[in-house]
């Protein structure tokens, strides 16, 4: 099933495993990064975005996909909506059923609130289901949340809000043993001490897995936790508008019902946006490991309901997204393959970058070396990189890959590619929204009494985030805007529901001059031929 170019560049990369496998390629300077990044990085190349001509981020550029959902028509007419017919009344909407909204309604029903859950595909399809290399705490006794804030401030370039980042180290341990408690199989010695290991940019082990099913049992055991509870759950219904009430603050959510187009209409105390990212926009063209939904639902309602956005312009693409074959293209290669052993081989069998750099900087590595550098192995779909594979067994014994990365050995397995005797194909994949909506430290954006979770959230992470702090973030910061969700909620009396701000957006854009024949949110992405 292979080219002869690629079993070419194979049998060089075998001839030189053994001695890659002690080879320990010096880490760049800043100076050196910086350089790298700003050469070949995707969120460097300034074509790739524009400038938003309205709302509270006017003036700042954002990638043009987004751009373009950002400054598009809204999907209803205010005109035609009958606020008056109240379809759901709670204390909390949660827009997004994944780890972050299942977090957050977990924490808003032991407060007593009336809490629901509204999701445009079924709780639990989401990306915390797609992660795999595992969540970071600082719960060691050689680590402490102060080191792990270091690595994170550090490894997203210094731009992180300090007290987003400070809750999200300083609660982390007790976010690992909550998640504990409910029953997540994290791996664990015999003595029931958890197994950790590094992730790139990790000064300590500090990362926590279940194999490389991590995120899928995070979020197996949160979604029986708001089934068990009873917590409404409102399948297949996407939020297409935000709703206000005459103070403007928010107040519930215009649904549509993605089975039989119905117009619904939830009114609440308080609204927490946890819909994540925007993979499936496929910035610049990339390929995606993300789910299907992840289409920036919740950074265009916010926006449109005068939320400010933080860092829109950074994304996050995961250095190894699958190159080859062409049926998993793009699909993750968890970090968790480097953390122990495998190392990123060019087409020439060299090791051309450590193995434990930072994401941003690991993903610049492979598209310098197969651009600038002409070292890559060119596949029916572009071109790739080698992952050495086999050199994890090499230096952890037989069985290693089994037993620690099984979903791995199993997705390549399908195509007749075993992982434990032959490398595997990389190039990076657009992963992560590392921007996104601005909040305070209580999880609230500058709309009142709209709080936002998870992917959706910008600032955290600032503009890199390090393995295992997305899996981290949505359960601090989910069960954060639960809790401050449901507070304001005791002390909140709602006002006349409005869509007014609808009206106002669409004059803002006609008063700038935009033209769009464009409706957003996008809800699901189109993957039908193009005549």
């Amino acid at each position: 099933m292979y080219t002869k170019e690629m079993l070419e560049s194979m049998k060089k990369v075998e001839a030189n495993r053994a001695a890659n496998a002690v080879m320990e390629p010096k880490r760049m300077t800043a100076e050196e990064n910086d350089t790298l990044l700003k050469t070949y990085h995707p969120d460097y190349r300034e074509e790739e975005f524009d400038v938003l001509a309205i709302g509270p981020n006017k003036g700042e550029k954002v990638p043009k996909e987004l751009a373009a959902l950002l400054q598009a028509n809204s999907r209803i007419h205010p005109e035609e909506i009958d606020l008056s017919r109240v379809d759901y009344d709670v204390d909390v909407l949660i827009i997004g059923g994944g780890g972050a909204g299942a977090s957050a309604a977990i924490e808003a029903d032991n407060a007593g609130a009336k809490t629901m859950i509204v999701t445009k595909l079924r709780i639990g399809d989401a990306n915390t289901m797609m992660a795999e290399g595992g969540i970071q705490a600082a719960d060691k006794p050689n680590d402490s949340p102060a080191i792990h804030y270091l690595d994170a401030f550090g490894g997203g370039h210094f731009a992180a809000k300090p007290e987003l980042l400070y809750k999200l180290v300083t609660e982390a341990p007790e976010a690992i043993a909550w998640l504990n408690d409910l029953g997540v199989e994290f791996d664990k010695a015999p003595d029931g001490t958890m197994i950790t290991t590094h992730g790139g940019g990790t000064s300590r082990k500090r990362m926590h897995a279940a194999k490389d099913y991590s995120g899928a049992e995070i979020m197996r055991t949160l979604r029986d936790e708001v089934l068990n509870r009873e917590i409404p759950v409102v399948d297949f219904t996407a939020a297409i508008e935000l709703i206000l009430d005459e103070n403007g603050k928010a107040a519930g959510a215009v649904l549509l019902n993605m089975e039989t187009q119905e117009i619904l209409i939830a009114r609440a105390k308080t609204v927490i946006i946890a819909t994540g990212g925007a993979g499936r926009l496929h910035y610049q063209g990339f390929p995606t490991s993300n789910h299907y939904g992840a289409t920036a639902d919740g950074l265009i309602l916010a926006y449109r309901a005068g939320a400010k956005l933080l860092y829109p312009d950074t994304l996050q693409y995961h250095p190894t997204g699958a190159a080859y074959p062409e049926q998993i293209f793009g699909a993750l290669v968890t970090e968790k393959v480097r953390s122990l052993g495998a190392k990123l081989i060019n087409a020439n069998g060299e090791v051309f970058m450590h193995p434990l750099e930072t994401r941003d900087v690991a993903a610049a590595s492979i598209i310098r070396e197969c651009s600038a550098n002409g070292k890559g192995v060119p596949t029916p779909e572009g071109v790739g990189v080698w992952l050495d594979t086999p050199m994890i067994e090499l230096k952890g014994g037989e069985g290693t890959i089994e037993k620690r990365i099984p979903a791995m050995m199993r997705m390549f397995g399908k195509y007749d590619i075993d992982i434990r005797k032959e490398p595997i194909l990389v190039y990076p994949t657009l992963h992560y929204q590392n921007g996104g909506i601005d909040i305070t430290s209580d999880g609230q954006s500058t709309v009142e009494n709209l709080f936002v979770a998870g992917e959706a959230v910008g600032g955290i992470h600032g503009r890199n985030r390090l393995m295992g702090n997305s899996l981290l973030d949505v359960i601090v910061f989910g069960r954060n805007a639960g809790r401050s969700a449901s507070a304001k909620a005791k002390e909140t009396t709602t006002g006349a529901l409005t869509l007014a701000h609808v009206d106002a957006y669409a004059k803002e854009m006609a008063d700038a001059g935009i033209v769009s024949d464009i409706v957003s949110p996008k809800l699901l992405p189109d993957y039908r031929r193009k005549k």
